[in-house]
C-alpha cells in the first residue's frame, strides 16, 4: 500500500458516504485527498465504494486503489469494472479453492491458515482452466475420511450466478434457494468469485425500499442527505407531469360542467369514486410489481393477471358500490330530489365500471412500462391516478348526464 501524504493545511474533512447517493458521495469526494477518499470508501458497505469507486475518472480510480489493502482494492477494482446492477458489482474474489485432486486432509489444513484472514462457508472446487466443477461444505470435509480427494466428497454441477446477470435475474435465479453465498461465474463457467447471500438481498431490500418513490417520480439515487437543489431537480419534472395529467381528469370535470351544475349532488360522489377506484388500482399495481420484482409474472401469464385484476374491480366495485349507491339514495331523498333511486344506480354503476378500469390500469401500467424498455415502477402511480380519476369521473358525469340531467 502506498505510504500516505501529510494533508495540506485547511484541507476539507471525509465525508461519512454510507447514506449518500452514488453521486452525491461523488460531488463530495472531489476537493478531498485521495487517502481520505480511501478512508471514506473503506467505512461505506461494499457495494456503496465500489458504486462510488468506479464513478471516479480512471486516474483518480487507480490512484484511490493504490492507497487501499491489496485484496480490497483487486476485488472493488474487479467488481467496478461490471455494469451497475449486476451481480459482479457485488462479486468478492474467491479464498477457498481447490483442484479436485486435493485431499480432505491438505484442504482441512490449508483451510486453517486461510479461515485466520478471511470467512470462509465453502471450499470451491475447479478444474485446470478454472471452471467450476464443485463446492464442498465444511461439514463434508468434517466426515469424511482425509484421504479421500475432493472429487468424492463434493457436490457436483453446483448453482452458480453469472458475473453480468442483472441483480433483478439473480434474485429470480435465489429466490427459493436461500444459500448463504453463491459462486460467481462467468458464461462459460469459469469461477470469478463469490457474493454473499446477505448482501445480494440487502440490495434487493434497497431496491424494493426505492420503488415507493419511483413510483411517484422520487429519483432512487434521492437520500434525506441530497441537497435541495438536487431534489428538487429530481422532483420537479415529475410534478409537472403530474399537473399535465391532473388537466385531463379538469377537463373530464369541465365537459360535464352543465350536468354538475343541474345536479350539484355529484361533487359530494366524485371524490367518493375517485378515492375508492384509486385505491382498487393501488391494489393491482402492488401485486404487479411484486410479481415483477419477484420473478412471478412470467412470460405468457400477462392476461391472467390482467383478467383476475378486472374480475376484482368488478366484485370489490359491486360490494362498495352498494354502500355508496344507497349513501346517495338517502342524501337525495333526503334533499327531495325525485331522480334519488336513479342517482343511486348510477353510483353503482359509475363505482363497478371505475373499478374494473382501475384494476386494469394498475396491471397494464407496469407491464406497459416494461414492454418499453422502462422501469415499471417508474412514476407509475401518476399514470394510475390519472387513469381512474377520469375513468370514475366520466361514468358518474356521463351516466348522469343521459340519464337524469
Amino acid at each position: 500500500m502506498a505510504a500516505a501524504t501529510p494533508p495540506p493545511p485547511g484541507s476539507p474533512k471525509p465525508p461519512d458516504i454510507r447514506s449518500l447517493s452514488t453521486t452525491e458521495a461523488v460531488r463530495q469526494l472531489q476537493p478531498v485527498r485521495d487517502e481520505e477518499v480511501a478512508s471514506a470508501l473503506l467505512r461505506a458497505r461494499p457495494s456503496v465504494a465500489v458504486a462510488v469507486l468506479a464513478a471516479l475518472d480512471e486516474t483518480r480510480r487507480l490512484a484511490v486503489a493504490s492507497l487501499l489493502p491489496e485484496e480490497i482494492a483487486g476485488q472493488w477494482l474487479l467488481a467496478a469494472a461490471y455494469p451497475e446492477q449486476s451481480v459482479g458489482r457485488l462479486m468478492e474474489a474467491p479464498s477457498a479453492v481447490f483442484s479436485p485432486d486435493r485431499t480432505v486432509g491438505e484442504t482441512i489444513e490449508e483451510l486453517r491458515e486461510i479461515v485466520k484472514q478471511v470467512f470462509v462457508t465453502y471450499a470451491f472446487v475447479v478444474d485446470a482452466s478454472a471452471r467450476l466443477v464443485g463446492v464442498v461444505t465444511f461439514r463434508d470435509l468434517l466426515l469424511s475420511d482425509h484421504g479421500q480427494k475432493l472429487s468424492q466428497v463434493m457436490l457436483e454441477k453446483p448453482f452458480f450466478l453469472e458475473a453480468r446477470m442483472a441483480l433483478q435475474e439473480a434474485w429470480k435465479a435465489v429466490l427459493h434457494k436461500h444459500f448463504p453465498v453463491y459462486p460467481v461465474c462467468d458464461s462459460e463457467g469459469h469461477l470469478l468469485g463469490l457474493v454473499r447471500g446477505s448482501m445480494l438481498f440487502e440490495e434487493q431490500a434497497i431496491e424494493i425500499s426505492a420503488q415507493a418513490g419511483s413510483m411517484v417520480g422520487v429519483d432512487r439515487e434521492e437520500r434525506l442527505s441530497t441537497p435541495w437543489p438536487r431534489s428538487f431537480r429530481f422532483r420537479q419534472p415529475w410534478l409537472q407531469l403530474n399537473l399535465l395529467t391532473a388537466f385531463v381528469a379538469a377537463g373530464v370535470v369541465a365537459f360535464f360542467q352543465d350536468t354538475i351544475d343541474r345536479l350539484v349532488i355529484l361533487a359530494i360522489f366524485l371524490p367518493v369514486l375517485s378515492g375508492q377506484s384509486g385505491n382498487t388500482g393501488c391494489q393491482a399495481l402492488a401485486v404487479s410489481l411484486r410479481g415483477l420484482t419477484l420473478g412471478e409474472l412470467r412470460s405468457g401469464r400477462e392476461r391472467a393477471l390482467v383478467i383476475k385484476e378486472a374480475w376484482l374491480g368488478l366484485l370489490n366495485g359491486a360490494l362498495v358500490g352498494v354502500s355508496a349507491g344507497l349513501g346517495m339514495y338517502m342524501i337525495a331523498r333526503s334533499e327531495g330530489n325525485p331522480a334519488a333511486l336513479a342517482l343511486a344506480l348510477i353510483v353503482w354503476v359509475a363505482m363497478v365500471g371505475s373499478c374494473i378500469v382501475s384494476g386494469l390500469s394498475g396491471a397494464l401500467i407496469p407491464l406497459a412500462l416494461r414492454r418499453l424498455g422502462a422501469d415499471p415502477a417508474t412514476a407509475s402511480s401518476i399514470f394510475l391516478t390519472t387513469a381512474t380519476d377520469v375513468a370514475s369521473m366520466a361514468f358518474l358525469l356521463g351516466l348522469a348526464t343521459v340519464f337524469v340531467a
